[in-house]
């Protein structure tokens, strides 16, 4: 279960993304799924920086990934504000782009690339999403 530790900064993003895609081939993925992997991590890492940190260089991004039988799961932890995924609407996409608004579409995105995900508060405060993509 290897765990790396990232500087709350959007040029960490690759390095994040890099060491989930590393994994998750390892875990047997097949490259759509590594694809789906790299997609919801990066949007998981990014919304961590622009709301639990609100910016960058204001936290740690804690990555986890977990090699299972039958697939992979990754853990994203912070220490920044708390997050409350009930209180994101989802977002409206049957409207005019210019009214489209992206307030839950990064969330929409999570959910739809990965098999499960669950938001909790992190036991020493802040966030942590499980994301799990089976094989």
């Amino acid at each position: 279960m290897p765990t790396v530790r990232f500087p709350g900064r959007y040029s960490s993003l690759d390095a994040i993304c890099e060491f989930v895609r590393e994994t998750a081939r390892a875990a047997g993925l097949g490259e759509q799924q590594v694809y789906e992997v790299d997609l919801a991590t990066n949007e998981g890492a990014s919304n961590i920086i622009d709301h639990a940190y609100g910016g960058e260089g204001e936290g740690v991004v804690e990555c986890t990934c977990e090699i299972g039988p039958d697939g992979l799961t990754i853990i994203l932890r912070d220490w920044g504000e708390p997050f409350d995924p009930a209180a994101v609407d989802e977002p409206d996409f049957n409207v005019p782009l210019e009214e489209l608004s992206l307030r839950g579409a990064g969330l929409r995105i999570i959910r739809n690339c990965m098999d499960e995900v669950n938001y909790s508060p992190n036991a020493k405060g802040g966030n942590q999403l499980r994301m799990r993509k089976n094989t």
